[in-house]
């Protein structure tokens, strides 16, 4: 499971370049909420008056808002995260996210409300799913299958990921052919932009391209 543990400069950086930091703030913010209300919106378990566990594709997270640890339970035993970019995205989940359920509407980047952002230094890097699966759909279905993706019927193969409760996310890859290229996109529920700010699903967009990229 140690795809997880990112290994590679570039992978703990922002758009910019620039180290992905986790504000201490956040923590603070997350230490005055409510952990029992908070779980029932987040759909975390409450384990203890002090700590949440959060489902993340096919693992689990714990979090200790106190201790400002997060943990990553892999091969049956909690490992504390020190992927920064992970740590981040999981406190923006939880402070972030809001009442209410999945649409249950699948949309595109091009109809969310800040599809603007994603262009430029913001794309997705799908160009990862592009160099690792272009050609390998098998290999695609095994990663995809790995971290809990669910099979579905789009594009030549399409798989939906979960890496936070109410954030799907659906990838699909089409061949190419003598006259299109081949090529990879993702989807949303509609919900998403209630849950996640434009950057935070730029980041989490990415880490799921790279866990996927990275699997054995």
């Amino acid at each position: 499971m140690q795809e997880y543990q990112r290994k590679d400069k570039h992978k703990s950086e922002s758009s910019s370049g620039h180290k992905i930091q986790v504000p201490s703030e956040f923590w603070e913010d997350l230490q005055l909420r409510n952990l029992s209300e908070l779980c029932d919106i987040a759909l975390a378990r409450q384990e203890d008056p002090e700590t949440l566990t959060l489902d993340f594709l096919h693992t689990e997270i714990r979090v200790h808002p106190v201790q400002h640890r997060c943990f990553l339970k892999q091969d049956g035993q909690w490992r504390m995260i020190d992927d920064s970019l992970l740590e981040l995205l999981v406190l923006v989940y939880l402070l972030q996210v809001k009442p209410g359920w999945l649409f249950n509407e699948t949309i595109a980047i091009q109809d969310l409300k800040d599809a603007q952002f994603f262009q430029g230094p913001h794309e997705f890097k799908t160009h990862l799913l592009l160099d690792r699966f272009g050609n390998d759909f098998e290999g695609f279905r095994l990663a995809a299958e790995k971290l809990g993706g669910i099979r579905l019927t789009m594009a030549d193969i399409s798989y939906k990921l979960r890496p936070f409760p109410k954030v799907p996310l659906l990838f699909l890859l089409w061949k190419g052919d003598e006259e299109f290229a081949h090529r990879a996109s993702v989807l949303f529920d509609r919900s998403i932009e209630q849950h996640l700010s434009a950057d935070a699903i730029w980041g989490l967009v990415n880490l799921v391209c790279e866990l996927l990229w990275r699997s054995d």
